[in-house]
């Protein structure tokens, strides 16, 4: 109980600080912690057109589930946008080819609520890092993006959805998305453009959470599932929580 109550403080560190973000509002900006953080050889997955921006000395590849032309194709909101071009085409889920223990760092900036099986990732994520390897992640805090009126992903959800695979939430969670964050109330046309993301298997925000559902899926990870990772810092920048985990 002691260890989950230092944990929860370190998650609302922010806030208990509010002077670091007043006098060095860079403190905890995304290239800070990634230049304390990240070095040698990673990976990002699903970066499209804001990439991070790595240190000196670490050098990533891109991994996204389809080839530029596709992305290009799936996403015409982008089509005056730069995108990184995948240098591996996999699902970021499973990252199936790429071999265990065989990088520095895997990056996953804005992804992981697109994933329908988010603890799954992270597992995987985990399997490929080389000892002392680390996760950064960004993540969305729902209450101040499109997210907002939609209801925060409880983790019996998320943990069914490891349990028992993705395909029981599939419909509901794009039946929600069109009408909570595109607003189409007509259910003629709601049908129809949820039919058009099962076909086309959109990637939307299938989860949306704040700061604390993202910390009871890591204490999942870590208490049932024995995650081999230690939790090295949690920091809500309000738009967005960043966390770093190491692999023991």
């Amino acid at each position: 109980m002691l260890k989950h109550f230092f944990i929860l403080c370190a998650a609302r560190a922010c806030q208990i600080f509010p002077f670091l973000r007043r006098f060095n509002p860079d403190a905890f900006s995304r290239t800070r912690i990634a230049a304390r953080y990240l070095a040698g050889d990673g990976i990002e997955i699903g970066a499209l057109h804001n990439p991070l921006c790595l240190p000196r000395g670490a050098r990533a590849k891109y991994v996204d589930r389809m080839s530029l032309a596709e992305l290009r194709r799936q996403y015409p909101e982008f089509k005056k946008k730069r995108l990184a071009a995948p240098d591996i085409i996999d699902n970021g889920e499973t990252l199936a080819s790429v071999a265990n223990g065989s990088l520095d760092f895997v990056v996953a900036s804005h992804f992981l609520e697109h994933c329908e099986n988010p603890i799954l990732a992270l597992q995987n994520m985990i399997r490929v890092l080389r000892p002392n390897g680390v996760i950064y992640l960004v993540v969305p805090e729902k209450r101040a993006t499109f997210d907002k009126d939609r209801p925060t992903t409880g983790f019996a959800h998320v943990e069914r959805d490891y349990r028992e695979g993705p395909a029981w939430s599939r419909r509901t969670a794009f039946e929600e998305y069109v009408r909570l964050v595109e607003k189409i109330t007509d259910p003629e046309k709601a049908a129809e453009r949820v039919n058009i993301y099962l076909q086309t298997s959109y990637s939307i925000h299938y989860h949306a959470w704040t700061e604390w559902e993202i910390m009871e899926m890591i204490l999942f990870l870590k208490r049932r599932l024995n995650m081999d990772a230690c939790l090295e810092l949690i920091c809500n920048r309000r738009s967005e929580v960043i966390i770093i985990l190491r692999k023991q």
